[in-house]
């Protein structure tokens, strides 16, 4: 009995996990809502503004959680984007930022970032 009991509850709890995951950080939209333009390859001089949400300088990625970025038809959301360490001094978790950057593909870099008051 018990055995079936534990089975069930972690059923239920990966099959919950799995379904939040899917929506987390995107305001309720999940990827295959978006309005991506598959044959859009390469998008340079975007603009969003956000904040910050984590700089991993080992792995280079600073996290925003951004506005809706109209220009390109994303929605808001929190992603990752590439930056070089110059680009992230002085910067912080917590720090509303105005940023251009570039695609390739589904990889995002930062071109540039600046702090907001």
């Amino acid at each position: 009995m018990k055995m079936t009991l534990v089975a069930i509850v972690t059923a239920v709890a990966a099959l919950s996990f799995n379904a939040y995951a899917e929506e987390m950080n995107m305001g309720g939209e999940s990827m295959q809502n978006m309005n991506m333009n598959r044959s859009a390859k390469q998008v340079t001089g975007a603009k969003g503004e956000g904040n910050i949400k984590a700089i991993d300088q080992q792995k280079h990625m600073v996290t925003i959680a951004h506005d809706a970025i109209p220009a390109i038809q994303w929605p808001a959301m929190t992603m990752g984007f590439t930056a070089t360490p110059e680009q992230v001094m002085g910067l912080h978790a917590g720090d509303h930022v105005a940023f251009t950057f570039s695609t390739v593909g589904s990889a995002a870099k930062i071109d540039s970032i600046e702090k907001m008051k």
